[in-house]
């Protein structure tokens, strides 16, 4: 029986890490062990975390690093044959490792890659919302890498389960970035894949209550990650084929992420029209919804950019203030 790791990075994350944590320690694949990596956490992460210490849980911490460190330093610890990356507020269903090594069992080659079905929640993960998408099934890895970029479809972090193998080849997480950092490590991962394959079944629950990170699109460091995972996400496609379709998919990824740099990171913009141009095509400014419209008219793009995300942040902040209402009234 295959051991697997479940590696969990946190930073602040006191008020979840229990319920993380627990869901790894339910998992009903019984040769588990759990790691995690406290980034220098300035809340109770840490000692919440040491209150799960035994056989199975490994806690270590480190001064703050950043995410793809963490996770990086939960590596050099992990002996499992397979690992499961899970971040410090998100929860894996009890039967989803179970699941995927079960399928695993008719496909015993260390080159194929797992992925499962995730949903998103507030606050209960069983209030969570379902939304397929054309990657939920068996795929190649270069058609899995086409419908992402062409599509903007993604799989969620937690949704892989990845082989020691698979792990070695594609090589640690990139500590420059930190914005799409799981983008373009799982793309590396994707690429150095055989194929990838969908256990519906599995299942993951992405918590969405987390407002801080919704912001990171508007900094400058944010969008220099963004940029560097773009390019790094295209190199790996291209690397398993380069074609007039894999670069037309390069072309609409890059369409896609144009919002976050556009208009008032000019420097970035301008590679980004260059790398464009290279892959055989040209970018249009991007679209905003109808409804910002008449900002963008009055007061420019910037600021309608601006509101948009602040409608997004009061938008999830609704949902919570809501889902927190019903917990109440089914208490009384």
């Amino acid at each position: 029986m295959p051991l697997v790791s479940i590696l969990i990075p946190a930073y602040n994350a006191e008020k979840w890490i229990s319920e993380t944590i627990n869901s790894a320690l339910n998992q009903t694949w019984n040769k588990k062990e759990i790691i995690v990596v406290d980034d220098g956490s300035k809340d109770a992460t840490l000692q919440v975390a040491r209150r799960f210490e035994s056989k199975l849980v490994k806690v270590v911490t480190q001064e703050n690093l950043g995410a793809s460190a963490a996770r990086n330093k939960a590596l050099e610890f992990a002996q499992g044959d397979y690992i499961q990356w899970l971040d410090a507020d998100d929860l894996l269903a009890s039967e989803k490792i179970m699941l995927q090594m079960a399928r695993r069992e008719t496909e015993p080659n260390e080159r194929v890659l797992y992925s499962s079905a995730w949903a998103m929640f507030y606050l209960r993960p069983e209030w969570a919302k379902v939304h397929p998408d054309s990657l939920w099934s068996d795929l190649q890895s270069v058609d899995w890498l086409l419908k992402k970029f062409d599509e903007g479809v993604w799989m969620h972090p937690a949704s892989w389960l990845v082989s020691r193998r698979l792990t070695e080849i594609a090589g640690p997480w990139n500590e420059q970035l930190s914005l799409d950092d799981d983008g373009e490590y799982f793309s590396r991962i994707v690429a150095a894949s055989e194929r990838v394959l969908f256990v519906d079944k599995s299942m993951v629950y992405y918590r969405q209550s987390n407002m801080g990170s919704l912001s990171k699109s508007v900094s400058g460091r944010a969008c220099i990650s963004m940029y560097l995972s773009l390019c790094l996400c295209i190199s790996h496609l291209r690397r398993l084929e380069d074609s007039d379709r894999t670069r037309a998919a390069s072309i609409n990824l890059l369409q896609r992420r144009l919002n976050y740099f556009y208009p008032e990171k000019e420097d970035l913009l301008r590679q980004i029209y260059m790398l464009a141009r290279e892959l055989g095509g040209t970018l249009m400014p991007p679209q905003l919804n109808w409804e910002y419209h008449t900002i963008k008219a009055l007061f420019g793009w910037k600021a309608a950019k601006q509101m948009s995300i602040i409608e997004l942040n009061m938008r999830i902040r609704a949902h919570v203030l809501y889902e927190q209402l019903l917990v109440a009234l089914s208490c009384k």
